[in-house]
């Protein structure tokens, strides 16, 4: 957390002792005690026979790249917690009920995070917004793309759905993170995403524009991946869907900001390539970014302990096999809807309801951006406390009618349905996520994740496919894409039950190494 410290004297009318105790115990019921450090020194007036308090509070831990969100919420809680424990060693000294503590801040977790978790977490996140930011520009500006190369909706499927066999690249990549950590391959795909999108910035056509998105496409899947299991693996116990639901809102801000830039495109035919530009000059913070970005301490004790990491047959044995079967084919069937859902949303406004490039980016704003953010955050606090379960099943169901819903209306719908999918699908996004990174052990979690990824990656080339070729025959997108909306909530209903259940439970009793 950023450096904050705060101090208050007080006066009670007390022994030292009693005055000692009553603090201690005050300070003792806050459960955000782990993010602020309390002092409290209590020495007797001799001339007045009454004792002086002397409190302070300062913060932990500093957050890099995200100082300037968090100090503000730090200070309050700071100010709120020395006010009670002010309080309540007043009540507890005067023989009164001692009032109730402040809640903990929603934005911040009670557990332990030190400092090198922190370091890690925020590290990771800045890399995960950078990534999402590259990732999303195709999406978001596939119409003009499309427009630019003269490419009909069959074409750009094809070509959404080629660039998603750059999953193959992002399975030998991940996987080899298992290997050789979660640095050194993080700090190599990045760069990659970076080299990638430099290259689509300058294509000259659509053939090099889709082999250079390929590339993006499987180095962000390896950064998104890999940054991911280690700001789980990382995190304290009870704490991380938080650390999930924080890297997904750095991811999320990555997104919103492709969504800002979308007006650019507006400035002429081949004014998209600005954005991808910008995303290949992100490149230059890399060497800082790894500079602060430790490996993960379970990776580096499994790395002392053993060579035997990364063995695809661990996967699929009678232990983590059945637990890999349910997550591959929950991942497949929403890939099915939300591939094409994200990449031709913005074209379906366009041609169906006659949006421009800045009426898209103000729709994508308002219903994506602060519903986002919210549903973000709702589910990773219910995920924590109730399960990942139920979270994920409930959210990804309604989020997926929700979509459909918004494919086949008009008007006001529009914005109400799009809210909605998205403030349930944060919910669900998180609790998936950190389920994934949980059910397998330190020893094969990157190559989990990485088939996983492949297992996603197909459901999202059939949707693509499927919705281009399936638009023209059934009148246009919305009907396609509300069609293939049925898969995840199939996922939702049958699949997601049968997963373990992994909150309230240490890691490695929900997923124990077998090396």
């Amino acid at each position: 957390m950023p450096r904050v410290q705060r101090r208050v004297r007080v006066e009670l009318e007390a022994p030292v002792d009693d005055v000692e105790a009553a603090a201690a115990d005050a300070i003792d019921r806050l459960e955000s005690s782990q993010l602020l450090e309390f002092g409290a020194v209590a020495t007797a007036d001799g001339e007045s026979g009454s004792t002086q308090l002397d409190l302070s509070v300062k913060s932990v831990a500093r957050v890099p790249y995200f100082h300037w969100f968090y100090a503000p919420i730090v200070r309050r809680t700071a100010r709120r917690q020395l006010a009670f424990v002010v309080d309540a060693t007043r009540a507890t000294v005067a023989g009164e009920p001692a009032p109730d503590p402040p809640t903990p801040p929603f934005l911040l977790s009670t557990a332990g995070f030190d400092d090198q978790a922190v370091q890690l977490l925020a590290s990771a996140a800045a890399i995960g917004a950078l990534a999402s930011f590259g990732a999303a520009l195709f999406g978001q500006n596939s119409n003009s793309v499309a427009k630019s190369f003269g490419a009909s909706n069959a074409d750009l499927g094809v070509a959404l759905a080629i660039t998603r066999v750059g999953v193959l690249v992002a399975l030998v990549t991940a996987a080899l993170a298992d290997r050789h950590g979660r640095r050194r391959i993080l700090a190599v795909s990045f760069a990659g995403l970076c080299i990638a999108n430099t290259v689509t910035a300058f294509a000259p056509n659509l053939a090099l524009f889709t082999g250079s998105q390929l590339m993006v496409r499987a180095f962000v899947n390896s950064t998104l991946v890999v940054a991911g299991i280690a700001v789980v693996e990382e995190a304290p116990e009870n704490a991380r869907a938080f650390a999930a639901t924080t890297f997904a809102l750095a991811s999320g801000a990555g997104f919103a900001l492709s969504v800002l830039l979308l007006p650019i495109a507006d400035l002429g035919e081949h004014a998209w390539r600005v954005p991808f530009a910008l995303s290949g000059l992100t490149i230059v913070f890399l060497p800082r970014l790894i500079r602060r970005l430790p490996e993960t301490r379970r990776y580096r004790t499994l790395a002392r302990r053993t060579q035997v990491r990364g063995r695809v047959r661990q996967v699929v044995d009678r232990i983590y096999g059945p637990r890999f079967a349910v997550l591959a084919a929950t991942t497949f069937l929403t890939g099915v809807f939300s591939a094409p859902s994200a990449q031709l949303t913005n074209k379906y406004l366009d041609d169906t309801h006659g949006f421009s490039n800045s009426g898209i980016s103000l729709f994508r704003g308002v219903t994506n951006g602060l519903p986002g953010l919210a549903g973000l955050l709702i589910g990773g606090r219910l995920a924590e406390r109730r399960g990942r379960r139920s979270v994920a099943a409930i959210g990804l169901g309604i989020a997926s009618l929700a979509q459909v819903a918004f494919f086949l209306t008009d008007g006001p719908s529009l914005w109400v349905a799009s809210t909605v999918a998205i403030l349930f699908a944060g919910g669900a996004t998180v609790a998936l996520g950190t389920l994934s990174a949980e059910l397998f052990p330190t020893e094969i979690r990157s190559t989990a994740n990485a088939l996983l990824l492949v297992s996603g990656v197909t459901g999202a080339v059939v949707g693509l496919v499927g919705v281009g070729l399936l638009a023209d025959r059934l009148g246009g997108l919305g009907p396609a894409m509300a069609l293939f909306g049925l898969a995840p909530v199939l996922a939702a209903v049958f699949l997601i039950p049968r997963l373990p259940e992994a909150a309230h439970r240490d890691l490695d009793d929900v997923s124990p190494s077998e090396v």
